[in-house]
């Protein structure tokens, strides 16, 4: 079998034409979807309802079923079939129906949540608030298959699946609670999410309808058909623009948060301190660190600030707390007092015998822990050995503590990036007597 007909083969297994509905029973359908009277406003109003309501309890099959039963889907996919078979009638009437349901669905969703007890923004609510680039592609891939299974014959269960995919009626409803609790940030990022999710479902049609090649049924000159194709790509740029800068932030945000939380195991004991309490703030490169037991020094404080720079964070702004102290509390007889200071030296006593228990589960913990500290900085580093090592002399009655580590490299490292790892392993272990080997 030859390379064309081995491409031939695998073509036809995309091939759509023998699966295809009748372009006028297409044409029919997709013109029913697009009116909002009677049935169709009844159910959305109710999918607004409970939407809102899942949105509200922060319950996801609630909302996953109110993405089920809303009929949003027929006057998006009316306005890109009219787009693409410049239907101009068409698309008037799927245009007026549509914002005639965005404006039902807004008054529905807001008087709910303008009686409703529950004001609290939940996490359902919030993650409709900040779209990204990944919105614009659920939306345009949900779009595609929504139109070909529209188009289709073997329609399954495509269309609920693309309904909850493309989730119209959450961003709505969050829209509605913006209105409610006069919140505007609510308002705009929820409905520019709805707006990405409409543009592109839209464009998904416009796509798959010229591709199939469906019926002109207007006669339209060149001169307006590259007025609207130009029309399409400025509404393209506009709406994905702003997403692809949110995406840009998110990951961004995400960086941080790996950055941080590797940062702050390495500082959860600190001199006999517990960390008791620590909170990221990415969006504002914010790192909140609360210690419990003796008072920090502004030096100490400074140490455990200086260490964020070894995990990639010398401009994130480090607030250091102090949490429970002796001194906080105000000490009524000196009985209490010695009672306090008596616990704090058992404990202090049994946390030295425990580190001297588990040593050498300790040591292989710190090699690893190191290993991960380093490949932040040199991602070449690919494996380390570490152990305490004693260094014995004649000349001296007891011997040298010699921290021993050899790393492996994936490249080899030049001699100042040596003396760098050399430089921080010293201060890391604060041991100046650390050596140094590498395969």
């Amino acid at each position: 079998m030859s390379y064309k007909e081995n491409i031939k083969k695998i073509l036809h297994f995309f091939n759509l034409e023998a699966e295809l509905e009748e372009q006028d029973a297409v044409y029919e359908e997709i013109k029913k979807g697009v009116v909002f009277k009677g049935t169709n406003l009844w159910i959305l109003i109710f999918a607004i309802v409970i939407a809102s309501v899942g949105l509200n309890m922060n319950s996801t099959a609630v909302i996953i079923g109110a993405m089920l039963i809303s009929p949003l889907m027929g006057p998006i996919n009316g306005m890109g079939y009219s787009i693409a078979t410049y239907d101009f009638d068409l698309f008037k009437r799927a245009l007026k129906n549509f914002l005639f349901a965005i404006s039902a669905s807004l008054i529905a969703s807001t008087v709910y949540f303008s009686l409703s007890p529950v004001s609290s923004a939940y996490s359902e609510l919030l993650a409709r608030t900040s779209p990204t680039i990944y919105d614009v592609l659920i939306a345009l891939f949900g779009g595609l298959a929504g139109i070909v299974a529209i188009s289709s014959k073997q329609k399954g269960n495509v269309l609920p699946g693309v309904a909850i995919a493309t989730a119209l009626m959450p961003p709505l409803c969050t829209a509605g609670y913006g209105i409610a609790t006069r919140q505007p940030n609510f308002f705009y990022g929820a409905f520019y999410l709805f707006t990405i999710n409409t543009i592109f479902i839209a464009i998904a049609s416009v796509l798959v309808a010229q591709l199939l090649k469906f019926p002109i049924r207007t006669v339209i000159d060149e001169t307006k058909k590259k007025a609207i194709n130009r029309a399409i790509t400025a509404v393209i740029i506009i709406v994905l623009l702003p997403s692809v800068y949110f995406g840009y932030k998110l990951i961004q945000q995400e960086e941080f948060t790996q950055k941080a939380n590797k940062y702050i195991s390495s500082i959860a004991s600190f001199e006999g301190r517990f960390l008791l309490k620590n909170e990221i703030d990415a969006k504002s490169n914010k790192i909140v660190l609360v210690y419990g037991g003796n008072t920090l020094t502004d030096k100490e404080k400074a140490q455990i600030t200086k260490r964020a720079s070894d995990f990639g964070l010398e401009k994130t702004s480090i607030l250091i707390e102090q949490g429970l102290t002796f001194s906080q509390v105000e000490e009524k007889n000196l009985d209490m007092l010695k009672l306090k200071e008596q616990i704090a030296s058992l404990n202090l006593l049994l946390e030295k015998k425990n580190a001297e228990i588990d040593s050498l589960s300790q040591k292989s913990k710190l090699g690893a822990q190191l290993l991960d500290e380093i490949k932040v900085i040199f991602p070449q580093v690919t494996g380390c050995l570490y152990t305490d090592a004693y260094m014995y002399k004649n000349t001296e009655k007891t011997p040298l503590n010699m921290p021993l580590m050899v790393l492996s490299t994936k490249t080899i490292l030049n001699n100042g990036d040596k003396t760098k790892i050399h430089n921080w392993l010293k201060k890391r272990l604060n041991n100046d007597n650390v050596k140094v080997y590498y395969e």
